[in-house]
């Protein structure tokens, strides 16, 4: 593997991930100081397919695409953030497609931060992502969320950075012989999954640390497979939000935004997280868990496939992936699985099931340990 893997990455986005066709507006959204090579990568893929693209190194969305974020979280009025930057409505709007890299110059830019200020403009800028999701399912818009390896995200996940390149160089699948390929068979594989999970109804999970149920009756299970995300890895639905019951311990910290809590623990009652609690950061945990009525109630729920990823990194859109592993949103639910709850926040929160966790479905033992158990 070379350091700048970027030519191949932009090369599976644009063909699998994002079919760019002749013609398209595709938004690049990233940090130029971090992301440099991929969007580069990106806009040369982009033109040679004819497309037209739309760089956006400074979109107000999150530190991983923009330098100046801290900044303005630090000094915004309330007035200010709590308006919406029109120019990332109107890209929501025009474009076909939208790679968002996410590539931190600090995964701590926003520790220090109120979670109330973070909530002040989440909820601002809700109408972007409810803009978005609508026109994608609508069939309007494509969207894409990638990772690109960093110094920051390097030392987040405790390794070196070409260790760690050689970790997203692997995750994202560019050391199979075909790339393409591998992930189209992914794609078959989770596509079996989720079509024995489709006429189901009711989910028990149990293994060290957690004891838990809940019905998706009516709600479908979707694969993730490297359309939205890449890397990818998950399948996942929303379970019906009155009737989570039931504990579990995370045997992951549980990373909001770069706060890192640990230890934490819930127990629902009735769909609500009833009892919350931490080791580490349990102050923070409590008020982001009252940021609003549905910041309580599991929007998600979901498996991670990736064999690609097995430790730890820090990052979200990696960690929620690793093989072997489950992971549980708080707040806002998708519309795609037929979810109803409403939340500023959706905040996933990993637990490993490599050590004789199982998920029984109907009755029937679908998941232990790390595998799928149906044929």
């Amino acid at each position: 593997m070379t350091a700048n893997f970027a030519p191949q990455l932009a090369k599976i986005l644009t063909e699998y991930s994002s079919p760019v066709q002749p013609g398209e507006y595709i938004t690049i959204v990233g940090n130029g100081s971090t992301a440099g090579p991929l969007i580069a990568a990106l806009a040369e893929a982009v033109l040679r397919r004819g497309a037209y693209p739309n760089i956006q190194a400074a979109a107000p969305l999150s530190p991983d695409y923009s330098d100046y974020f801290e900044l303005f979280m630090r000094l915004a009025s309330d007035e200010q953030l709590a308006r919406l930057d029109s120019t990332v409505m109107h890209f929501i709007e025009a474009s076909d497609a939208i790679f968002f890299i996410k590539a931190s110059a600090n995964t701590k830019a926003l520790s220090e931060t109120d979670p109330a200020r973070i909530s002040r403009w989440r909820k601002a800028t809700s109408a972007v992502s409810e803009r978005y999701l609508r026109r994608y399912a609508e069939g309007a818009l494509r969207w894409t969320v990638v990772g690109w390896p960093t110094q920051a995200q390097a030392q987040a996940a405790e390794m070196g950075l070409l260790d760690y390149q050689d970790f997203v160089y692997q995750a994202c699948g560019l050391d199979q012989p075909d790339p393409v390929a591998h992930w189209h068979a992914f794609r078959d594989m989770q596509a079996r999954l989720v079509d024995w999970l489709s006429d189901k109804g009711h989910a028990v999970v149990k293994g060290p640390g957690i004891d838990l149920s809940f019905d998706f009756g009516g709600r479908p299970w979707k694969s993730a497979h490297g359309q939205e995300n890449f890397p990818d890895g998950e399948i996942f639905t929303s379970p019906i939000e009155d009737s989570v019951n039931g504990t579990v311990a995370f045997n992951f910290p549980c990373i909001y935004l770069g706060n890192e809590v640990e230890g934490v623990r819930l127990r629902f009652e009735n769909g609500v997280a009833v009892e919350a609690s931490a080791t580490k950061g349990e102050a923070y945990l409590v008020r982001t868990l009252d940021t609003d009525p549905g910041a309580r109630r599991l929007g998600e729920f979901a498996i991670g496939t990736n064999m690609g990823i097995q430790r730890m990194t820090r990052s979200i859109l990696f960690d929620e992936k690793i093989g072997g592993s489950i992971h549980m949103a708080l707040g806002r639910s998708y519309e795609e699985t037929k979810g109803v709850n409403q939340s500023a926040i959706h905040w996933d929160m990993i637990h490993s099931m490599k050590d004789g966790g199982e998920i029984w479905v109907d009755g029937a033992l679908f998941y232990r340990a790390g595998e799928f158990m149906i044929g």
